[in-house]
């Protein structure tokens, strides 16, 4: 499979300095890097996003996640790995990634579950994580990207 062209915000450069500047705001929402990646990373396997999945598995080792829970991700329910508030984070991750399977996207139990174990600023973090990695996981999959390379 051949890439179709870059990555749009390498041909457009301005759109980087808007997600970057998504990315110090929710770093500052008080979530743990961890936590973060674990989301960004369940996000980009249900979409399908090798480049996604690469580089979120590299920043989820960076932040100190463990290759037993990086394998588990895709089976967190599963799994005794996660913690209540993490398994919170990733049923939003999902809910919010798959707003198309269900007529209620993110059900209030979802939601809920959700906002037991974060505050508002925290939940802000988590859902703009959610938004910009679907954002990426589009832009990716849409243009072809290739997994394996290094994040700048």
């Amino acid at each position: 499979m051949a890439e179709r062209m870059k990555n749009p915000v390498q041909v457009l450069p301005d759109a980087m300095t808007g997600i970057q500047n998504l990315f110090k705001a929710m770093h500052k929402g008080g979530v743990p890097q961890a936590t973060l990646e674990l989301v960004h990373l369940r996000a980009s396997q249900i979409n399908g996003c090798g480049p996604c999945v690469h580089g979120g598995v590299e920043s989820a080792r960076k932040a100190g996640e463990s290759d037993e829970r990086l394998f588990a991700v895709a089976a967190w329910r599963e799994t005794p790995f996660f913690t209540d508030a993490e398994r919170a984070a990733l049923q939003l991750a999902e809910a919010a990634t798959r707003l198309s399977d269900r007529p209620d996207a993110v059900p209030d139990a979802v939601w809920d579950a959700a906002a037991d174990h974060y505050t508002e600023e925290q939940l802000a973090a988590i859902i703009l994580m959610i938004a910009t990695t679907n954002l990426f996981n589009r832009l990716n999959v849409t243009v072809r990207a290739q997994s394996g390379a290094t994040w700048s």
